[in-house]
């Protein structure tokens, strides 16, 4: 093979170093993970304090105060009204990704992560100072929005601005982010569920807005990315980022693929027409399955569940809370795994892992639900089965968290070309939030009929989902993300759609703006 680049790990290296502006660049965008991760942490503890039910939703509070004995734990906390409040933010999210692509694209992935921080900051308030219920789901919708637009701006945003060597390290910041929220959400939902005179949910709702406000003085000092800075016609200024990027002054080479990747995409005037085009299949499968499955894993509800599902099982008020904050604990240090190894051992082998370990669990958990509660959720665990139920879901959120929490959210943010990277994202947060909130939605009313068998419908999605990876996702480790064609064309199943063509104009592409050195 000619062409005269270096070829790491199936990709180039375009001699950058790790500087500590890129660095600190992405951890600070990377915080928009944190509005996510704290409305995910922060629902589930809320709705299941009695006060915030007595006062927004009686009903389910009378038949959690059932004390007859004979109320079905499946069902206790069935109701569709409850539901929305939870499951409203993620329908908005959905419309919202869809603006936000446009201007994400249109002015610059920071003016999208400010614009989220905004609307979420506004949705916070509202929540914080609702009244009724009309006031709880207007707030919802607000977060929503903000969650729209952070999402599809933060995974854009860390996969441009980092090395392609250390690109799954910094992009995975968004989901630590994610789950150093779920955490801060679970300790905060236990210290509100402490203060006497019914408004601790108030403060719950309400210190959602520190999230939003960090999002939003970040994304005032951010710089925005090389990539973006060109898409708008600055190459200059472009070039000028991209040398404070990567330290370096020798970014010719990368900056030209950068040049190539632009006048490609400004051919394009619809990305939403060009992503349906066969060469584009694999982008526009990945970008859609991917999120798909996250979500059919089920983690969501339990993250966003947790306290009410622990209750549901007969943990206590405060032992529910207690154990969602250990499962938040878990969530952020298997993260931290993920952080380590994603660049060393790729994107594939965590998958596959993460799979098997979520089937195991969750499998164990329904068999065990199953002995105790039976048909009819009546009965109770003892304080070694309840202890065994949780090490079991720990098990459960900690394969998920360095496996699909952070790749579902990595793999399809490097895996499109610029002509198509705002479609691509964009399809990719809306499946994401509109199978999040079609789960939120039916989750509890799908616990109450399903039963114990819910937990073993996840486990065959799970199973499902880890035959998908092992035969239709390739390893992009350390690939830049203009040299992904090579990656397609190499598959089996994929380079059917990828013609010599495009690898061809790749690398001449690529030649034409390299060192006249030998391939290694």
């Amino acid at each position: 093979m000619a062409g005269g680049v270096i070829v790491v790990s199936g990709g180039r290296d375009y001699h950058s170093g790790i500087t500590a502006f890129v660095v600190v660049a992405c951890l600070v965008a990377a915080m928009g993970g944190l509005i996510f991760g704290y409305d995910l942490g922060i629902s589930g503890g809320v709705t299941s304090m009695e006060d915030f039910l007595k006062r927004f939703f009686p009903s389910v509070h009378r038949k959690m105060s059932d004390e007859t004995g004979k109320e079905n734990e499946y069902c206790k906390f069935d109701s569709q009204l409850l539901t929305l409040f939870t499951s409203s933010l993620y329908l908005a999210a959905l419309i919202a990704s869809f603006f936000a692509s446009i201007v994400t694209r249109s002015y610059g992935r920071k003016i999208s992560m400010l614009s989220g921080g905004l609307v979420f900051f506004a949705g916070a308030v509202l929540n914080g100072a609702a009244t009724n219920i009309e006031m709880l789901i207007v707030g919802r919708l607000l977060l929503g929005v903000g969650v729209g637009f952070a999402n599809q701006s933060v995974p854009l945003y860390l996969s441009e601005m980092a090395p392609a060597k250390i690109r799954g390290a910094l992009n995975i910041g968004f989901q630590m982010a994610i789950t150093i929220g779920i955490l801060m959400a679970n300790f905060v939902n236990y210290g509100t569920s402490q203060i006497k005179g019914g408004w601790g949910w108030r403060v719950s709702l309400g210190l959602a807005a520190v999230p939003a406000a960090m999002l939003i003085v970040g994304s005032v000092f951010l710089p925005d990315t090389p990539n973006s800075i060109l898409e708008r016609g600055n190459p200059e200024k472009a070039k000028q980022m991209l040398r404070r990027v990567r330290g370096t002054s020798n970014v010719e080479e990368e900056f030209q693929d950068l040049v190539d990747a632009c006048e490609a995409a400004k051919q394009v005037d619809n990305p939403w027409k060009k992503i349906m085009m066969p060469k584009y299949r694999p982008q526009l499968v990945i970008c859609t399955l991917v999120p798909f499955f996250q979500q059919l894993t089920g983690i969501n509800v339990i993250m966003f569940y947790a306290p009410v599902l622990f209750k549901t099982l007969g943990f206590g008020d405060d032992a529910s809370l207690i154990s969602a904050a250990i499962t938040g604990v878990v969530n952020v240090l298997a993260t931290i795994v993920s952080i380590v190894s994603v660049d060393k051992f790729g994107r594939k082998i965590l998958f596959l892992e993460g799979g098997f370990q979520m089937i195991i669990c969750q499998v164990a958990v329904a068999i065990m639900i199953g002995l105790n509660f039976g048909l009819s959720g009546e009965g109770l665990l003892t304080k070694a089965e309840a202890n065994l139920l949780l090490v079991l879901i720990c098990g459960y959120v900690a394969a998920f968290a360095w496996s699909w929490g952070p790749l579902g959210w990595l793999v399809p943010s490097e895996i499109c070309p610029l002509e198509i990277r705002s479609a691509g994202q964009a399809i990719n947060v809306s499946v994401n939030m509109f199978f999040t909130f079609i789960i939120a939605q039916i989750f509890l009313t799908m616990l109450c009929h399903l039963k114990f068998g819910l937990f073993f419908l996840f486990a065959g999605f799970v199973i499902i989902m880890t035959v998908f990876i092992h035969f239709f996702l390739p390893e992009t480790k350390n690939v830049p993300i203009e040299e992904m064609n090579r990656v397609w064309k190499a598959h089996w199943f994929w380079k059917r759609y990828v013609t010599d063509e495009d690898v061809i104009s790749e690398d001449q592409d690529s030649a034409s703006s390299s060192h006249a050195n030998d391939v290694v």
